[in-house]
């Protein structure tokens, strides 16, 4: 059986740049229903609430990277920039960008939500 990998664990062990910003999004995520789940996969910690809503990249040395894993589902936020195969970004370069950017943030997430609520 695979090793899970704790968020916690996951963040004490890395050596990013933009880490306290990590870590500050996933308290943002993390606060804004207590049914969103997170584990380590696909390289971060991701986010679940009937789906996969997101997964924080550290590949990116110089910003803290949410990436929305099925984008298309949203209506438009300005926080996110479209990628490929329906997902999008949400990019934070400062502490600062992740406070005045947070209230955009949990309202992808509710929206998220909601959207998985009426399926």
């Amino acid at each position: 059986m695979a090793k899970t990998i704790k968020a916690d664990d996951f963040f004490s062990d890395l050596n990013h740049p933009k880490k306290q910003e990590m870590k500050a999004l996933r308290q943002l995520i993390l606060e804004v229903d207590p049914s969103i789940t997170e584990e380590v996969k696909w390289g971060g910690p991701s986010f679940y609430y009937k789906g996969d809503i997101a997964t924080i990249s550290p590949r990116v040395k110089e910003q803290a990277v949410l990436v929305f894993h099925q984008a298309d589902i949203l209506t438009g936020h300005p926080i996110l920039e479209p990628a490929p195969k329906g997902k999008a970004y949400a990019r934070f370069g400062s502490m600062a960008e992740v406070k005045a950017k947070s209230n955009d943030l949990k309202a992808v997430i509710k929206e998220w939500m909601q959207i998985m609520d009426k399926k």
